[in-house]
């Protein structure tokens, strides 16, 4: 069987790294990235070359810098002629008012969720194209669907992402590209660390489930929509325990 490849931004730690583990787990060979956590990527690294299925390589950089993410794709299309899977998972939050939200703030919101997306799908796409096939599935958010008070910025980085998802899903059906997104409720991970325990258990009184949903959760939706049919392609697919 041929080897498969798979790039997934942001597998340092929470749902990047439950994705990278999970395709490693079924014989990929993982691109790991991320902007700073080094030691922690190489802590995914040695876990998934001990599995020793397909190995991994390392591809630090910032994936919402189009120079970073160049060199990223050199390293990765150097050891392969194309991924079958990217996962768009870089990202970061930020919580407040609108009007007490700084140009820099935003700029770096963008970079990092939406442009993100827009650099690694394009690189990643110059060379699924030739080859007639792969996956590419944005990791969301349920706000970017219905929005979220004193989160607007970030709800609106993510229904770009959505628009992304929907438009290259079009953009590239006639390519036998399949292109996706999850639409992430209230995960457990560092994301949410700043809210003391009184305020998760609130919120998690507001999930019909009862629950914050796992990273391995959303892994696992990752995985089953990457073998599904390619004509399941620009849909934005929701896990939020019945949130919305």
């Amino acid at each position: 069987m041929r080897q498969k490849y798979i790039l997934v931004t942001g597998s340092s730690r929470g749902i990047g790294k439950a994705i990278a583990l999970k395709f490693a787990s079924k014989g990929f060979h993982v691109f790991l990235n991320c902007r700073r956590s080094l030691t922690q990527l190489s802590q995914v690294r040695d876990t998934i070359l001990a599995m020793n299925p397909g190995g991994c390589t390392l591809v630090p950089g910032d994936a919402g810098n189009p120079e970073d993410v160049r060199r990223i794709f050199d390293t990765a299309h150097s050891l392969c002629p194309a991924l079958d899977v990217l996962i768009n998972n870089a990202g970061i939050s930020h919580t407040g008012l609108l009007i007490d939200m700084t140009d820099a703030q935003w700029e770096s919101l963008l970079a990092a969720n939406l442009s993100s997306a827009f650099y690694c799908s394009r690189e990643a796409l110059r060379h699924m194209v030739p080859e007639k096939s792969g996956r590419i599935i944005n990791i969301s958010s349920m706000w970017g669907t219905c929005g979220a008070s004193c989160e607007a910025a970030y709800s609106a980085v993510k229904s770009g992402m959505n628009g992304l998802t929907r438009a290259l899903a079009k953009e590239y059906a006639p390519s036998h590209i399949a292109v996706n997104a999850i639409a992430c409720g209230v995960i457990d991970t560092v994301m949410n660390e700043h809210l003391s325990p009184d305020e998760q258990a609130s919120l998690a009184y507001e999930i019909p489930a009862g629950r914050f949903g796992t990273p391995e959760e959303v892994a696992e939706l990752a995985w089953k929509i990457a073998g599904s049919p390619v004509y399941m392609t620009g849909q934005v697919i929701g896990i939020d325990g019945g949130y919305i």
